[in-house]
């Protein structure tokens, strides 16, 4: 993942400097910081486990109240467009 990379310079001069650096051998580029294997076990099954806990009646109640909220952003959104 490009996220877990540090970030590069934004500035040219230095970002161009640090590219020279890492083709020359001179710098080594980092490391990503390590994730905890239990914590990404653990993250991939929330999804799953979580359906498999509610109802199917739930579940639905769940995303009716989503889209009721996703609604109600755009209609305001929209509202005051139209005040403009």
């Amino acid at each position: 993942m490009a996220a877990d990379r540090p970030k590069r310079p934004r500035d040219p001069n230095q970002l161009a400097h640090m590219m020279v650096g890492l083709a020359t051998g001179q710098i080594s580029d980092p490391e990503p910081p390590k994730r905890n294997p239990a914590a990404v076990a653990l993250g991939s099954l929330g999804g799953h486990a979580r359906k498999a806990k509610l109802s199917k009646k739930r579940r639905s109640e769940i995303a009716s109240k989503a889209v009721r909220a996703r609604w109600a952003k755009s209609r305001t959104k929209s509202s005051s467009k139209r005040k403009s």
